[in-house]
């Protein structure tokens, strides 16, 4: 019996303010680490599962668009070919999605642009999977459709929202710089509620 432990992340910032392939090194060790007390106890070590991370980036720069990427650990002999037993227990895969103009559009990279497109209705995303790909449109794959739907739309309000907040941050800066006013004078003059006023600073000061 083969075990595996499978956590996926869509990703709609490529460039959140630090590499996100050290937050996913970060994540596998995590479940890695978390396994203790539950897969293994004390010294047993050798029940530990395998890891995989995989993260689909919707919006990755244009150098990125349309690849995929895997890292993981392996063995590098030092001072003679003595190989070990393969303990590969983590590996991160990187997915990134891009445009259908793009030569390496296909397979699994044009399935998961399709499934997760906030722009193609549901009705059309059935009609691909079962034309292109021979996906039989049984009563759980549907179902399945629509639960990817509702990410897409919820990953685009996401994407939106921290568009907004952005925005609403550098007019603030703006109006600080420009009009030599305090931070407090620009939060006022932009109707910034106050419930939201200390996140701004924070943000700022940052």
């Amino acid at each position: 019996m083969i075990r595996l432990i499978l956590n996926v992340e869509a990703q709609n910032d490529f460039y959140p303010g630090y590499p996100i392939i050290k937050r996913a090194i970060y994540y596998g060790n995590r479940m890695i680490s978390a396994q203790y007390g539950t897969v293994f106890t004390e010294s047993h070590y050798e029940k530990i599962r395998k890891v995989y991370s995989i993260w689909i980036c919707l919006d990755p720069p244009k150098y990125r668009q349309n690849s995929i990427n895997k890292y993981k650990i392996t063995e590098e002999t030092i001072i003679r070919t003595v190989k070990e037993k393969e303990y590969d227990l983590m590996t991160i895969i990187m997915i990134c999605l891009g445009t259908k103009e793009d030569e390496h559009y296909s397979g699994i990279l044009k399935l998961l642009d399709i499934l997760l497109s906030s722009e193609i209705e549901p009705e059309t995303k059935k009609q691909i999977l079962k034309e292109d790909f021979e996906i039989a449109m049984t009563t759980e794959i549907e179902s399945e459709v629509a639960a990817m739907c509702n990410l897409s739309d919820g990953i685009e309000r996401k994407g939106e929202e921290k568009g907004t907040k952005k925005t609403k941050l550098q007019d603030i800066q703006n109006l600080m710089k420009n009009l030599k006013l305090s931070m407090e004078q620009a939060m006022t003059a932009l109707e910034v509620p106050e419930v939201d006023r200390k996140k701004y600073a924070d943000m700022l000061k940052k």
